[in-house]
């Protein structure tokens, strides 16, 4: 296992909630948080701008009040997500927010640039960047990331292809900082396996689509619960990068999931309205939701995990 920062290091849950672009929201962050794992959400969600203030004042209260009634017991900490690429115009804005607050862990994606993560680390935070590749993690760690979140074939959104096998032993051959494993987690005993492979963290996305705190239509959430692997596409029509996405959807917004055309990856774009609208109507999902079967709260599906965890371990064990 790796060395740990503070933040990281003693989780009731080695999982980490990604996050979800327009569905993470504080309350479902409150929520991860005080059932045991790492909450976040992007900073994009907000909007406006202004409303990060907001935001980010309610999950600092919130925790704090909690932490206070519950020394036993407290919360994870929660992350921020930050999108480090030319089309996000809010990043310098919404970093100093982040700063004011002390976010405690940040997650950068799609560019890994020195003064964003010495910006984190102004304050003691902790930074994980997210890679597709062996070489972008090594480009993100040389830049200053603390650790990495590798994301492997089958992860909801932008997903890499990689098998999680491949992309982690790579990553391990020179690096023993904190590493996530995000692709198809959706059930206690892929938790363990992830660490089994190398991994010190599973980070789960979908599945947290089809909780009673996600900001997702009630359509969208019964998606996830009645699709499996077989719904998924994986395709860069919407944003110009590859990322896996529920067929349902497609086929609503007119479209044939089995023929769709190839994107101009120089239009990237992922912090304007446009994209948020792409993301509203066309569902991003992972490979792993066939483990899910209901809409349940947030705590409760952490609870399952936690259930289904330390039986995979005592099978393992026995």
């Amino acid at each position: 296992m790796s060395i740990l920062p503070g933040a990281l290091a003693k989780l009731p849950l080695p999982i980490i909630g990604s996050p979800l672009f327009i569905v993470s929201n504080p309350k479902l962050v409150i929520a991860q948080c005080i059932a045991g794992v790492v909450g976040s959400m992007p900073s994009l969600n907000a909007r406006p701008a202004s409303q990060l203030d907001e935001w980010l004042a309610e999950i600092t209260e919130t925790l704090a009040a909690y932490n206070l009634a519950h020394p036993d017991k407290p919360a994870a900490p929660y992350a921020i997500n930050q999108i480090v690429h030319k089309s996000n115009d809010r990043l310098e804005q919404d970093m100093a927010v982040c700063v004011k607050y002390k976010v405690p862990i940040y997650i950068t994606s799609l560019g890994a640039r020195e003064d964003i993560f010495a910006a984190a680390h102004s304050h003691g935070g902790v930074v994980l960047h997210d890679i597709i590749n062996n070489t972008f993690a090594r480009k993100a760690i040389e830049k200053g990331a603390d650790g990495l979140i590798a994301v492997a074939a089958g992860a909801g959104g932008h997903a890499g292809v990689k098998s999680p096998f491949a992309l982690i032993q790579e990553i391990r051959q020179w690096f023993n900082g904190p590493v996530a494993l995000s692709g198809s987690i959706a059930s206690g005993g892929a938790v363990l396996a992830a660490q089994a492979m190398g991994a010190d963290f599973a980070y789960i996305g979908s599945a947290f689509i089809a909780t009673a705190e996600a900001r997702a239509s009630d359509e969208y959430k019964q998606a996830i619960v009645d699709c499996n692997s077989d719904d998924v596409v994986l395709t860069n029509l919407f944003t110009g990068v590859h990322g896996n996405y529920l067929a349902p959807s497609i086929r609503k917004a007119g479209l044939d999931p089995a023929n769709l055309p190839e994107s101009d990856p120089s239009k990237m774009n992922f912090g304007g309205d446009v994209a948020a609208k792409a993301w509203k109507d066309i569902w991003g999902c992972g490979q792993g939701i066939g483990a899910i079967d209901k809409v349940q709260t947030a705590g409760e599906f952490i609870a399952q995990l936690q259930r289904e965890y330390e039986v995979a371990r005592q099978r393992v064990c026995a």
